[in-house]
């Protein structure tokens, strides 16, 4: 779950870390309002896309009479079909230099690794293009976690050599850390953290991606969430409990386990075939489940054909063609589906299948090779 960068900046200030002063408005007068407690301030697009400055959703205000105008300006904007409902208007302020920082699960080690750069304020995508060296990364202990010294030692390969500031990096990204294990974040980002005229360093643009498997340990998490930039399948799928991502390909994907949907798009794509999405319905899906998860397939106008793999093990193969059976009465789209059925209660699943018109098949290569041929001919 991605969170718009005022409550980014929100977490940052709870745990103590320098951030810029102001707040989030919803109105012009708002703005104008909290420009008078702070003074200059830049009024920001608060919209989860990118770009938020070239389409004019980034600008200064000296006033707060200019404040209330600029806001008034940007709210109601639409920038790349979202249409800016909020704006964060956030002190302005004076400094010398950009820093990177952010804190990210590097699953290759298995760890929390801290990432840094003197080359703050662009994408760190394209600092490692143009200027790989300047990247510097730690990688924290799982056990004992970011010690102190190492943040030091991370101020000083970005070249904070002064003590204090370097002291005051440190702190920063041990806050970092922090948020990153008590939030359960994917991503906690500065960028860029400024080094302000008086040499001390401040935060002027964060994000924070929390991972949505552990929700449910943050309950006030949920209330932030902000569904207008999410593709309408992907939050049916949630509402649904399924684990649904959209990719680019014709052929839409059934499955029961992680595992097993990997696999199957692996299969797909080695007969030629490219996958239109991952979508996992679980352990244990019973018809509802699966009647939402075809539906939710056969929304997108580029399935051209439908591959379902069942292994029933928890899942019953009987209640999986039940969820198919039920579907196919309430979809308007007809494509031609390739059913392979197996496990817990499959023949009785193949039964009720049997004059629903589905392509059967008893293996996963047989499967996908049938499903790519009849998306081919679709």
């Amino acid at each position: 779950m991605k969170l718009h960068e005022y409550q980014a900046r929100d977490i940052l200030q709870k745990y103590g870390l320098p951030v810029t002063g102001g707040g989030v408005a919803t109105t012009a007068a708002e703005a104008r309002q909290l420009a008078e407690q702070v003074g200059k301030v830049v009024i920001k697009a608060q919209v989860q896309v990118g770009g938020r400055g070239k389409a004019g959703g980034v600008k200064l205000a000296d006033t707060p009479e200019q404040a209330e105008e600029v806001a008034g300006q940007i709210l109601g904007m639409d920038i790349k079909g979202l249409t800016v409902e909020k704006v964060l208007v956030a002190e302005a302020i004076e400094y010398q230099k950009e820093i990177y920082l952010s804190a990210i699960l590097d699953r290759g080690t298995k760890r929390i690794v801290m990432i840094a750069s003197a080359e703050g304020g662009v994408e760190i995508e394209e600092v490692a293009k143009t200027n790989p060296d300047a990247i510097k990364k730690l990688a924290a202990d799982p056990a004992l976690g970011l010690q102190e010294f190492q943040a030091r030692e991370l101020a000083f390969s970005i070249g904070l050599t002064d003590s204090k500031q370097a002291r005051q990096f440190a702190n920063i990204a041990m806050g970092i850390y922090k948020i990153f294990v008590e939030t359960d974040a994917s991503l906690v980002e500065i960028n860029p953290l400024v080094i302000k005229n008086d040499g001390t360093l401040q935060a002027l643009d964060s994000k924070i991606l929390l991972d949505d498997s552990a929700l449910f340990r943050h309950k006030d998490f949920e209330s932030l969430r902000d569904t207008a930039g999410e593709p309408e399948a992907e939050l049916k799928a949630r509402e649904s409990d399924l684990t649904f991502i959209k990719l680019d390909g014709n052929i839409g994907c059934m499955v029961n386990g992680a595992g097993l949907a990997m696999a199957t798009m692996d299969v797909v794509k080695m007969f030629g075939g490219e996958p239109a999405n991952f979508l996992d319905i679980g352990g244990g899906a019973n018809a509802q489940k699966v009647a939402a998860a075809l539906n939710i397939i056969l929304s997108d106008p580029n399935v051209k054909a439908v591959l379902i793999n069942i292994f029933g093990g928890i899942t019953r193969g009987d209640e999986v063609a039940k969820g198919i059976v039920a579907a196919l009465e309430q979809v308007s789209r007809q494509v031609p589906m390739v059913v392979r059925l197996v496990g817990t209660n499959a023949e009785e699943g193949a039964r009720i299948l049997a004059d629903a018109k589905l392509i059967p098949a008893s293996s996963l290569g047989e499967a996908a090779q049938k499903v790519v041929e009849v998306a081919r001919g679709a």
